[in-house]
């Protein structure tokens, strides 16, 4: 069934260069090969594909698990979505997370969490953290704009608003960062580092 990820792979990527001018800055320094840990501030429900769009090979991603429903719960699995229950967080998709990337695959998480409601960056939380320690993934830090405008948090409704999407220089943790970086401060400490990479952008 990948065909169903291409064809939306497709028609979401005509989508936004036509509607929304998607504008990719620093498109070099994207690592396309091997595990690649996907960081990027959360804008949008246009995010994930916004990002999948900047590869020419698969993205697996996070989702709220009441996407899962009705037409969602067929959807969204073939668009290699994992369901995470923000409202009672346990390890179970990070765990999946983690065992996608030690199998050589790309994950995008949102280091926040959530979408914003004012276009600002969130506070960070240690699951990126702990994720690029437990892996060892190349990290690859994304910043987008303009997804908000062209879907803001609360909205059902598509404006037409120019979106641009800036990559940053991967971050390859050290075998000494990554074992002196275990337990939730540690975790903290990478994930803070994983963020002020995405602010910088």
């Amino acid at each position: 069934m990948r065909w169903i990820y291409w064809f939306g792979w497709m028609t979401l990527g005509s989508a936004f260069r036509s509607l929304f001018g998607m504008r990719v800055i620093g498109a070099e320094k994207l690592v396309t090969e091997g595990a690649v840990l996907v960081a990027s501030n959360h804008e949008s429900f246009l995010d994930p594909p916004l990002i999948g769009n900047l590869y020419t090979t698969e993205m697996w991603y996070l989702a709220r698990k009441t996407l899962f429903r009705d037409f969602g719960a067929w959807l969204y699995p073939r668009w290699n979505a994992i369901p995470v229950d923000q409202d009672r967080p346990d390890m179970g998709s990070l765990k999946t997370v983690i065992k996608l990337l030690k199998e050589g695959k790309r994950v995008l998480v949102f280091p926040e969490g959530e979408r914003t409601l004012d276009g600002n960056l969130g506070e960070v939380q240690p699951g990126i953290g702990l994720i690029a320690v437990k892996s060892g993934a190349v990290i690859q830090p994304v910043r987008i704009r303009g997804a908000r405008e062209a879907l803001p948090r609360g909205s059902g409704k598509i404006r037409f608003a120019r979106i641009s999407v800036t990559v940053g220089d991967p971050i390859r943790l050290t075998e000494e960062e990554i074992k002196a970086s275990h337990g939730k401060e540690g975790y903290q400490v990478i994930s803070k580092r994983i963020m002020d990479a995405i602010a910088a952008l």
